[in-house]
């Protein structure tokens, strides 16, 4: 007979790694997104205020700011994912399988910080 807590921690680290999957997904879209954005301001390596004076729409200017705060808040979220991933495999005895995700995901996290 199985153990209803240690199937319910199962579903639930199931779910966290969902949701992280989910986040890493979209951390990398807006990231791409982002990237894209920085290019129409740059020409020739140079970003558009050390060829002018003047700066960018207005309009532009509130899209890369919506961008960034976009993307500061998945970061945010995708550590609060990884938290509760860990403190879900702590609370079980986690297994060379848990372990290995948990650290890959950690990785992933990291990777996007230092973007």
């Amino acid at each position: 007979m199985t153990d209803p807590n240690l199937d319910l921690q199962e579903s639930g680290w199931e779910e966290l790694r969902k949701e992280a999957r989910k986040i890493e997904g979209d951390l990398d879209v807006k990231l791409s997104s982002y990237a894209k954005l920085g290019a129409r301001f740059t020409q020739g390596g140079f970003p558009l205020s050390f060829r002018y004076t003047g700066s960018p729409t207005l309009g532009s200017s509130r899209s890369w700011k919506s961008m960034v705060i976009e993307i500061q808040s998945l970061l945010e979220k995708l550590l609060d994912i990884n938290d509760a991933m860990s403190r879900c495999a702590a609370s079980a005895a986690p297994t060379t399988s848990v372990t290995q995700k948990l650290a890959r995901h950690r990785d992933i996290l990291h990777e996007f910080t230092q973007v």
